[in-house]
């Protein structure tokens, strides 16, 4: 049967080394046998640029460029990792889609994403998305040494740390009217994200029809998961890594 693989938020770096090892394992073994691979943002904790040097960017682009010869892998940017761009790409063979992508399956389409967008109750952390989004970031970003690059990554990751510690679980989980008007964008009833760490299916009924919003799994070193489409059915499992 046609098997598609979604997996999001693993935050892999080079201090998370049991995640990295499971990362391995999941590509050498099961995302062999899939059809395709889409990895649906913050696969780490944070990306520099394409230029990072280090052994554990070149270990990653090494497991991706294997799996890419013959399974299709996508990817498409989250919160941590928007700098990944067309160098990226071509190193590990995967395609970069856009923020939001339709895929259609045999047994209908789903609009993915990473999620972070509709959260739409979280004011400060939107105004910050479009800042760290705009093409002009990404000029500032990749004109800065690599030092200055990892300098600014941990104090963007202190601030957002201390951002979250006091805010509130709802207004950084989804905008139920940010999901259905983004399914309307698309004329679909079916979406597939992740960001929050909330796994879960949520039904719900759009113009009279039933709807779905399927939420990925965040990786931890005790459990991961990816979620599984037959393209075919349309059926979806959550597979235990």
């Amino acid at each position: 049967m046609p098997q598609l693989l979604f997996i999001s938020d693993l935050h892999l770096s080079a201090q998370t080394p049991v995640l990295n090892a499971r990362f391995r394992t999941f590509l050498q073994e099961r995302a062999k046998t899939a059809d395709a691979l889409y990895i649906l943002g913050d696969l780490f904790d944070a990306w520099i640029g394409d230029d990072d040097p280090s052994p554990f960017a070149a270990e990653i682009k090494k497991q991706l460029a294997a799996l890419s010869q013959h399974t299709l892998v996508s990817f498409l940017h989250g919160n941590r990792d928007f700098l990944i761009g067309e160098d990226f790409a071509r190193e590990t063979g995967l395609v970069l889609l856009p923020e939001e992508y339709v895929l259609q399956t045999e047994s209908g389409s789903w609009l993915l994403l990473h999620g972070d967008q509709l959260c739409t109750d979280d004011t400060d952390y939107q105004r910050a998305r479009q800042i760290f989004r705009s093409e002009a970031f990404r000029i500032q970003a990749m004109a800065m040494s690599i030092p200055q690059r990892l300098e600014k990554a941990a104090e963007i990751r202190h601030m957002s740390g201390e951002a979250i510690a006091i805010k509130s679980g709802d207004i950084m989980d989804v905008n139920q009217t940010a999901v259905e008007a983004a399914l309307r964008r698309h004329g679909l009833q079916r979406m597939i994200h992740g960001h929050t760490h909330r796994p879960a299916m949520h039904a719900f009924h759009l113009d009279g029809q039933p709807a779905l919003r399927a939420v990925l799994a965040d990786w931890k070193d005790q459990q991961s998961f990816a979620l599984s489409l037959d393209s075919a059915t349309g059926e979806l499992k959550n597979l235990s890594i």
